[in-house]
């Protein structure tokens, strides 16, 4: 019997929403300024948050393999089919890289930029708690 915290899992899905009022606001209104710069950062390190802390309550929770790194956990729910789609995978496993420039090397990111992530991201993170959600609910019920 696996013991999976759907409640959990659910409150950081719902995070999901402003994330990408971030992003989506960062890529309308972009215009190199420090603001925006902060706006695309904060929603970028989020998104990062969500995927990987959803993708370890899944690991925990069914029993996978460990992880060693954070591109680790998006290779292992990628491996148990927890989502699909093309370039689902590809795109998460690009945002986890930026963890480390993110919140380690914040110093040297460079904040006049529109990350190419940026305008996508919405959309992957959307079909990533769809995708979630039917996973639990194929391995779990409702």
């Amino acid at each position: 019997m696996y013991y999976v915290n759907r409640k959990q899992i659910e409150l950081i899905l719902d995070q999901i929403p402003d994330i990408n009022t971030g992003l989506r606001s960062a890529t309308a209104d972009w215009n190199g300024s420090t603001l925006m710069g902060m706006v695309q950062e904060r929603s970028l390190h989020l998104a990062i948050e969500v995927v990987t802390d959803v993708g370890s309550c899944l690991i925990d929770g069914f029993i996978m393999r460990d992880a060693g790194s954070y591109e680790d956990i998006i290779s292992i729910i990628h491996e148990e089919t927890v989502f699909g789609g093309i370039g689902i995978y590809e795109k998460l496993i690009e945002l986890v890289a930026l963890r480390k420039p993110l919140v380690q090397d914040y110093y040297e990111w460079d904040r006049s930029m529109l990350h190419p992530l940026t305008p996508v991201l919405p959309d992957i993170l959307e079909r990533f708690a769809s995708d979630v959600r039917n996973y639990l609910n194929q391995e779990l019920g409702r």
